[in-house]
């Protein structure tokens, strides 16, 4: 059996069985996979540097860990797992590191401090194996990340590019999870004035890495590396029947009868807000098993997750509750089973 009908196999089984986790009101135990983190030792650490002056960043970098646990009780989030957010285009490799030294220290340090509440991705580098490298042991090895988080593009280069495969090698020895986040499309005539690039670039950069990951066999070449695609997955589960369709015409060709068996190799979060007419093609597309609660705070404002998008989720008429069971809590911790003291994911 390959890897692939394993995977769609768990599935199966998990989207019709009811687990042991089953006890308690998996609506204040979520587990957020989605979730910001700009240490403010980093930020110290950086306008030393003048790298950043922290009178002109973005409102979303003032992280605050009272304000944080403030959302994540009135969200009823038990456990949020974040990527690591450092600012700045530093190009000397030097100055990247010490960057990312220092932001994972403080990243280590606060989900040492705060047991059950936190949890961390450590960053790749798309463009430096030799950092990525440093990074996966010292953030994974020596500081306890539980999965990695990347780019879906880099100066217009998107993941799963056969420059990326020593970086690829190295996350499927280590079977890691990898949480992938969207950039800009690339292209100055891609933008359309007046439209930020969070509401429309986000999901076609994620869709565009999606289909890389796909076609360029990164998914049957590194069968132990789990990627989530955030916000529900950009465009892909909506174009799903156009890749079976026209999948021919990719370079390289993608057979039309693995579409929907790659598609079950992807997690996909609810960071942002998700309309319940999202859900009925998410779910039909993969399932409730392939699906991961995400807050996408502090970019998105606390009043947006607490009062909107968490009811939202809670009261999706297309969910029973054995669903919102498994995407506010169980999908996560049969994922990253650090979460609830495991050792393995499937």
């Amino acid at each position: 059996m390959t890897s692939l009908q394993t995977a769609a196999g768990t599935d199966q089984a998990a989207d019709t069985g009811h687990g042991g986790s089953a006890e308690g009101d998996a609506r204040r135990a979520r587990v957020d996979v989605h979730h910001h983190y700009t240490a403010p030792e980093w930020i110290d650490w950086a306008e030393k540097q003048d790298i950043v002056d922290r009178k002109h960043l973005p409102p979303w970098t003032q992280w605050d860990v009272d304000r944080a646990l403030a959302l994540m009780d009135g969200a009823g989030i038990r456990t949020s797992v974040f990527t690591v957010a450092m600012l700045g285009r530093l190009q000397d490799l030097k100055l990247r590191k010490e960057s990312a030294r220092v932001a994972l220290q403080a990243a280590g340090d606060l989900a040492d401090s705060h047991s059950g509440r936190f949890a961390f991705y450590t960053p790749v580098f798309l463009d430096s194996p030799e950092l990525s490298k440093w990074s996966l042991g010292y953030g994974m090895d020596d500081r306890g990340a539980i999965g990695v988080s990347v780019r879906t593009s880099v100066k217009g280069v998107h993941l799963g590019h056969p420059s990326q495969d020593g970086i690829m090698a190295e996350l499927n020895e280590r079977s890691a999870v990898v949480s992938t986040h969207p950039m800009e499309v690339p292209g100055g005539n891609a933008a359309l004035e007046g439209v930020p690039p969070f509401l429309c670039d986000f999901l076609m950069d994620t869709t565009r890495a999606a289909i890389s990951l796909i076609m360029n066999g990164t998914l049957d070449r590194y069968p132990n590396i789990t990627f989530i695609l955030p916000h529900g997955g950009g465009f892909l589960p909506y174009i799903a029947s156009r890749v079976e369709v026209f999948g021919h015409h990719l370079t390289p060709k993608v057979e039309a009868d693995r579409v929907r068996d790659y598609l079950h190799r992807f997690y996909y979060d609810t960071a942002g807000p998700m309309s319940p007419s999202a859900t009925p093609s998410l779910l039909s597309a993969v399932g409730p098993s392939r699906i991961l609660y995400g807050s996408d705070w502090p970019p998105t404002p606390a009043h947006l997750v607490t009062d909107v998008i968490a009811p939202a989720l809670d009261n999706d008429p297309a969910l029973d509750e054995h669903q919102r069971r498994c995407i506010n809590r169980d999908n996560a911790q049969r994922l990253l089973p650090a979460l609830a003291g495991g050792r393995q994911h499937v």
